[in-house]
């Protein structure tokens, strides 16, 4: 995998993934920027949220699920010292379909916090990470 990140001005960033897609990343005023695009650390909180929805979604559709759709909300502490790594952080799964059971979703959470996720593995080395879920049953 690969990726170039090319610096425009003050604390502003392009990024380019070796797929093609640009992000923005850029500072808060205070910190020089114009606050024009995301935080590092931000998109590696996007990132390992965007690894843990590829899991669940994946896994429960293997399982022939009724999943209609999928939000997850995270929540992240950093260290108050540099390097000020991730030293918390909160996962909630909010999941629509029909009949979705429990012990299933909590198993698809579980196999991607613990076997497949890599950002999710890599990131626990330094925070705690916790999750939660919840079932909303589509409305007829």
């Amino acid at each position: 995998m690969k990726a170039e990140i090319n610096w425009k001005q003050n604390v502003r960033f392009d990024a380019l993934s070796e797929t093609g897609h640009k992000i923005i990343m850029d500072g808060a005023p205070k910190h020089g920027g114009n606050n024009e695009g995301a935080r590092p650390m931000e998109l590696l909180l996007i990132g390992m949220g965007g690894c843990t929805a590829f899991d669940v979604v994946g896994i429960l559709n293997k399982a022939r699920t009724e999943l209609t759709s999928l939000k997850i909300e995270l929540e992240a502490e950093r260290a108050t010292d540099v390097p000020a790594v991730f030293t918390k952080i909160h996962v909630h799964f909010i999941l629509t379909g029909s009949g979705l059971k429990e012990k299933l979703v909590q198993r698809a959470i579980d196999l991607s916090a613990k076997k497949y996720c890599s950002a999710s593995i890599m990131l626990g080395q330094t925070a705690d990470i916790t999750h939660s879920f919840e079932i909303i049953e589509p409305t007829a």
